[in-house]
């Protein structure tokens, strides 16, 4: 399963950091991911974390947020991060974390059918 958390109210520029539990799964080498819907947009991808073997991983994100947002994994904590940087009020959205049982396809890391396990979503708003 799947907990998203740290959602909330802040203002344009701030920052967040949201946080997704994934108890049941194993961080270290699934795909994981962040998605968010914005009201009447459908689902997009955000970023997502790929294990490329040992302890290491590659990132990727969407235009939108490169060099703003930041994924990350703690593996004893079982927790995905994204921590948000320089938020705009586009970035208004629920955002979802979604996981892979085992590896990634890097040629469709964007691709929601890519990835069985969806937790509940968690709002950030983001004010002018």
């Amino acid at each position: 399963q799947l907990q998203a958390s740290g959602g909330g109210l802040v203002q344009a520029g701030g920052s967040l950091r949201l946080s997704c539990v994934a108890s049941g799964r194993n961080v270290g080498s699934d795909g994981m991911a962040w998605f968010r819907q914005a009201p009447g947009k459908e689902r997009e991808f955000v970023a997502a974390s790929r294990f490329l073997g040992g302890s290491a991983y590659k990132s990727y994100y969407a235009d939108s947020v490169k060099g703003r947002f930041t994924i990350s994994r703690d593996i004893a904590g079982n927790t995905v991060y994204l921590q948000m940087f320089s938020l705009k009020p586009e970035d208004t959205a629920v955002y979802y974390c979604a996981a892979r049982t085992g590896n990634l396809i890097a040629s469709g890391i964007g691709d929601r059918e890519q990835y069985e396990s969806w937790g509940p979503g968690t709002l950030v708003t983001v004010s002018s």
